[in-house]
C-alpha cells in the first residue's frame, strides 16, 4: 500500500496512511475490545479506512462465532457491530473511500447486492457514523468547505441499539458536547458528583426501525 497519495496533501493536510502491520499491532494492544460486538470505536483522522475495515472485519468474525447458525441473529448482529464503529474524515475522496472500503466488506461477509434491505440500512449507518468533517473545529464539512467554521454545522453522532427481534434504534449526540465528558468523570474534580449531566441526553431520539425502514432512508429514487 503506497502511505501517501501525493507530497501536497502531507504538506497540506499531514495525510500519512498507517500500513498494515500497524494497523494490526495497534488493534492487538486492545484485542478483546475489537472483539467485542457491541464495543464502539471512533477514528477521527479515518482516511480510507485502514483502521475501521479491520475493527470490522474482527467483529464480524465475532459475530460468526457466536451467531454464525442463525442468519437473522447473524445479519442483525453484524449490522449492530457495524453500528458500534465511528470515523471523522476532512479531505472527501478518503470519506468516500472508506465508506465504499467498509461496506465492501461488510456486504461481501453477509453476501449482499443492492438488491438487498441490509445493504441499503448499512449505508445508511455508514453516511451517519462516517462524516465528512474536522475532528479538530468539531464541525462538519459536506457541502460547506468554503464557508467560515462557524457557520457550519456541528458534528453529530448517532448512537445505535439493538433492541432486539430485529429493532435498532438512533439517539443523536452533539461531538463537541460529547469530547466533554471527561471533566465530568474525572476522578476528585468539582464536577465528580453530578452523576448523568446534559452530555448524556441526546439532541434527537427516534422510533425504533428495522432493517427495511433504515434501507428505505438511503435507497435510490
Amino acid at each position: 500500500m503506497n502511505l501517501v497519495k501525493s507530497k501536497q496533501r502531507v504538506a497540506d493536510h499531514g495525510e500519512v496512511f498507517t500500513p498494515a502491520w500497524m494497523v494490526e499491532a495497534m488493534l492487538n494492544l486492545v484485542k478483546e475490545e475489537t472483539e467485542r460486538i457491541d464495543a464502539r470505536f471512533l477514528e477521527p483522522a479515518c482516511g480510507s479506512g485502514n483502521f475501521i475495515v479491520q475493527i470490522l472485519k474482527r467483529k464480524l468474525a465475532a459475530v460468526e462465532l457466536k451467531y454464525g447458525k442463525s442468519d437473522f441473529e447473524r445479519q442483525h448482529f453484524a449490522l449492530y457491530g457495524l453500528m458500534c464503529i465511528y470515523g471523522i474524515e476532512l479531505l472527501v475522496d478518503n470519506i468516500a473511500e472508506c465508506r465504499a472500503n467498509v461496506l465492501d466488506v461488510f456486504a461481501q461477509y453477509l453476501n449482499l447486492t443492492e438488491a438487498d434491505d441490509l445493504y441499503w440500512a448499512a449505508t445508511h449507518v455508514l453516511s451517519t457514523n462516517l462524516v465528512h468533517g474536522d475532528a479538530l473545529t468539531m464541525r462538519a464539512v459536506g457541502d460547506m468547505g468554503d464557508q467560515p467554521v462557524k457557520d457550519r454545522p456541528p458534528i453529530t453522532f448517532a448512537e445505535w441499539g439493538y433492541l432486539g427481534k430485529g429493532k435498532f434504534q438512533q439517539r443523536d449526540f452533539r461531538f463537541d458536547v460529547l469530547t466533554g465528558s471527561s471533566k465530568y468523570s474525572e476522578e476528585g474534580s468539582l464536577f465528580a458528583d453530578l452523576g448523568k449531566h446534559e452530555i448524556f441526553t441526546p439532541i434527537k431520539t427516534y422510533p425504533p426501525m428495522t432493517v427495511r425502514e433504515l434501507a428505505a432512508l438511503q435507497v435510490p429514487t
